[in-house]
């Protein structure tokens, strides 16, 4: 007959997908009891935003499900306390980066959308310039480690990372930008990343704790779309001011960046506001707005989601040409100017998410 040591044995056979390991031996489960042929037990997740949590509930169910006289299974969901967290993983829930330790970053912010083709890596790249003609020492982090866009914007010609004893030294742009990238360390700029969560996951903390950034007053993190592994690394194991949602006209990109609004939300961590690019297309006879994807939504986004609009962006020709030759930070950019001051203005002083926790 199935007893609780059996139930256990079974549940070891559950593997977290990301740390690889069992969800007894990660200290997962809890509460743990048999009645009347139903198995109970909590499930405490790193996060309650984790991709895998339905995945690892169901594999549980499989197996439970399988013992003799086990009819049915509950399983309650919460996050892990603080002090969980440190035993598993240790302090602050990550290895601390071999240059951590001569980084002072005072302001960490990150961009992220909904869906990919919005031009989120444009923004980010635009906000970094912009932050950089106002006098501020700012350095981007490229997150999008399968699609990485940012060189190609902002690095004329070959450049690589540089080793030292404090640990890696960023590639710097013509007016001073610190720039790190997986596709600086590619021999070839148009080789696949072809890598699990984890892999991507690990290259993210590195980028962020290996990487020398010095004194930063911002530090831009250009996020990949969406709410996969990359997203949820940054947002746990690097301490957030807040997030820039970037969205079109278009009611479908404003619906899934509704999603990344609540991965946000769940995780503790403000949204600074929307900027809505590809706005429109200012005619150059008439000067009158064009809305090529449609009337805007921002406003009416930004109501559900309360939070500000920071900007609305037209489409410029001229910026896809110089972005193309990595010369982005020729483009006057006229219209950002408002866009940033609006968001120095609201970006929270204090540190949020689970890594500032």
């Amino acid at each position: 007959m199935t007893d609780l040591e059996t139930i256990r044995k079974a549940l070891e056979q559950v593997m977290d997908p990301e740390l690889h390991r069992s969800i007894v031996d990660l200290g997962m489960v809890h509460d743990l009891e048999l009645k009347d042929g139903t198995v109970r037990f909590t499930l405490a997740l790193t996060t309650m935003a984790c991709p895998m949590r339905q995945g690892m509930q169901d594999e549980a169910r499989r197996r439970l499900l399988a013992l003799d006289g086990v009819k049915a299974v509950e399983i309650e969901c919460r996050e892990m306390t603080d002090a969980e967290k440190q035993a598993v993983f240790g302090q602050s829930g990550r290895r601390r980066g071999s240059a951590e330790a001569y980084n002072d970053i005072k302001h960490i912010i990150a961009v992220l959308s909904g869906k990919g083709g919005v031009g989120k890596s444009t923004v980010a790249a635009l906000l970094a310039v912009a932050l950089r003609r106002k006098g501020y020492r700012v350095g981007i982090l490229d997150a999008d480690i399968t699609g990485p866009s940012i060189p190609k914007m902002l690095i004329q010609g070959e450049a690589r990372p540089m080793g030292s004893p404090m640990g890696i030294l960023p590639v710097e742009s013509k007016s001073g930008i610190k720039v790190m990238s997986i596709n600086l360390l590619l021999a070839d700029p148009n080789q696949a990343v072809i890598w699990r969560g984890p892999l991507i996951s690990g290259a993210i903390q590195q980028f962020y704790g290996d990487v020398v950034w010095g004194e930063l007053d911002y530090l831009i993190v250009d996020l990949p779309p969406g709410t996969s592994d990359a997203s949820l690394t940054v947002m746990q194991s690097i301490p957030l001011n807040g997030i820039v949602l970037v969205t079109t006209p278009q009611s479908l990109a404003g619906m899934v960046v509704r999603k990344a609004s609540s991965m946000a939300d769940q995780l503790g961590i403000p949204i600074v506001g929307i900027i809505e690019n590809m706005s429109y297309f200012l005619c150059p006879h008439c000067g009158r707005e064009v809305a090529l994807f449609g009337p805007s939504n921002a406003a009416e986004l930004a109501v559900a989601l309360r939070t500000p609009v920071l900007g609305r962006l037209p489409i410029q020709p001229e910026l896809t040409v110089l972005a193309d030759s990595g010369r982005l930070e020729e483009y006057q950019a006229a219209e950002f100017d408002s866009v940033v001051e609006r968001m120095l203005t609201v970006v929270p002083e204090q540190m949020s998410g689970p890594a500032a926790r």
